[in-house]
């Protein structure tokens, strides 16, 4: 077996992750290793701090509690005299059009942050403790999920606090009472309706092995129930089948046979508008 193409590889010892993240946040889909800052020069100078306004909590992303990497977290009833001093880290070009935990789209040249327990949104001040910056920030993403970190920075964020280079720097984050604001009605978003190009039915091309793998589970039942989910998408034929090659059985669900890998990266494409990231292009 002969693997052609591979989009996003995690190992962890003795952990099997499922490669497909359907809501996940983008702290589960990406590590931050691979992260890094946008090629050309930002004239931060242009660009201004959030302005706190009272906003209705993001219907998404504030669940009562939550699971990352085995942890559970507990989200804050209200952001009320929060204040705490830490780490702060940033993150740039790996997530940058990726949505965030809110919904928003994760915008590095924008004034906003991720924050584990915080509402969403929140408003935030973060002043380096090292050098006295301070500035303005959105609360619209989870994260860090690194142990001693208490906020994640937008790339611009970074760069007018003046950590960028280190990588992470000593701060205090304190939330901004937005009680007395004039309250901004939640945007009403008008989507487009998706049109989706005709992808041909290969399944009958029995000259072809080329399968597109979209999830990997130790469970039969699991499986299934997510080949089941991805059935209101315009798809080829979408199988179930055993893995037989290790000491336990495991089950792959992916799409196929395939024509080649311009196909396989049109599907590719469409899964991920539809908020499907992770695959394996596989040839058997």
């Amino acid at each position: 077996m002969r693997i052609l193409k591979t989009l996003q590889v995690i190992v962890l010892p003795g952990i099997l992750i499922v490669q497909l993240n359907g809501c996940s946040t983008r702290h589960s889909e990406y590590t931050h290793w691979d992260d890094a800052a946008p090629t050309h020069q930002v004239d931060i100078t242009k660009v201004e701090n959030a302005k706190p306004m009272r906003e209705p909590r993001s219907r998404f992303g504030n669940p009562k509690s939550y699971v990352v990497n085995g942890q559970r977290y507990y989200v804050l009833p209200s952001s009320d005299n929060y204040l705490e001093q830490g780490i702060a880290s940033w993150y740039g070009t790996q997530f940058h059009g990726k949505r965030t935990s809110s919904g928003e789209p994760y915008n590095m040249y924008a004034m906003t942050a991720a924050h584990k327990s915080l509402p969403l949104p929140t408003y935030v001040k973060v002043t380096n403790l090292d050098n006295n910056r301070t500035i303005t920030v959105k609360v619209n993403d989870r994260g860090p999920f690194i142990k001693g970190r208490i906020i994640d920075l937008s790339y611009v964020a970074a760069q007018k606090l003046g950590i960028t280079v280190k990588g992470t720097g000593h701060v205090e984050v304190k939330a901004i009472n937005t009680h007395s604001v004039e309250q901004t009605p939640a945007p009403v978003i008008k989507k487009e309706p998706v049109i989706y190009p005709e992808i041909a039915d290969t399944s009958k091309n029995l000259s072809s092995n080329l399968y597109l793998q979209v999830g990997i589970f130790n469970d039969k039942k699991n499986a299934e129930s997510f080949r089941s989910k991805l059935n209101h998408l315009p798809l080829p034929t979408i199988k179930v089948t055993t893995d037989r090659s290790g000491e336990v059985a495991r089950y792959r669900v992916r799409i196929g046979p395939l024509s080649n890998d311009a196909e396989a990266d049109q599907l590719i494409e469409m899964l991920a508008r539809n908020g499907h990231t992770g695959f394996r292009i596989r040839v058997d």
